[in-house]
């Protein structure tokens, strides 16, 4: 995916949905990619994506929800 920038990766489709709504509540465009196996979910990850001119901002946000 170019001009995006793989921001976190995950095997909890709940929680990359969290992290898109945060994302998406503070104007940040976000794309979830489930990259997840259909038959066994424990293969395979799902990764949430952001333009990568806005990749610093969405880190910054990321590491504060996560901090709290």
């Amino acid at each position: 995916m170019q001009g995006w920038f793989k921001l976190y990766s995950t095997r909890n489709y709940l929680e990359a949905n969290i992290i898109k709504g945060k994302l998406e509540e503070n104007d940040i465009q976000a794309v979830i990619l489930n990259r997840q196996d259909s038959s066994y979910l424990s293969f395979g990850d799902i990764e949430i994506y952001v333009p990568l001119h806005l990749k610093d901002i969405a880190l910054h946000l990321l590491n504060n929800a996560l901090l709290n």
